[in-house]
């Protein structure tokens, strides 16, 4: 098993719609990187940080597994949708997306200064300038810290 950081805007899909939902495809990831890694790397099992980003309160909102393995991102194929991309086809799929299960919320937001300042998160993707990937792996140590933490 392992695990992973998610990047969501709460504006567009939230922790608290993803516990309505109960499960749901994580879908709209447009960058190769997180890409190769929602293809070749998340698996089922896998446990995930929800991270809310692009709002007031940016942070760990809650913890989700994957349920579904990788397939094709069928929403690039859609014209009507933010996700369309006119190079991908049911044929020759270039995006790819994953279901993940609602587990929990956090009993607080971890915010994003606080994982900044701690010791043992300093190497974590997350926390360095620059790091914009909305998928990214969470070391097991990271996670123990992040959970504590709450």
């Amino acid at each position: 098993m392992a695990y992973w950081l998610f990047k969501t805007e709460p504006d567009t899909f939230s922790i608290d719609t993803l516990r309505t939902q109960k499960v749901a495809c994580w879908e709209g990831v447009r960058n190769y990187q997180a890409r190769n890694m929602l293809r070749d790397d998340v698996k089922v099992g896998d446990e995930v940080l929800i991270y809310h980003s692009s709002c007031k309160q940016v942070g760990i909102a809650g913890v989700a597994k994957v349920v579904k393995a990788a397939y094709p991102d069928y929403f690039a194929w859609d014209l009507s949708s933010d996700y369309y991309d006119h190079r991908s086809s049911p044929e020759n799929p270039r995006w790819f997306m994953v279901d993940v299960e609602f587990c929990r919320t956090l009993t607080r937001l971890i915010p994003l200064s606080e994982l900044k300042a701690h010791p043992a998160l300093q190497a974590m993707p997350l926390v360095k300038r620059g790091n914009r990937l909305s998928i990214m792996p969470v070391m097991p140590d990271e996670w123990r810290t992040i959970l504590e933490m709450e």
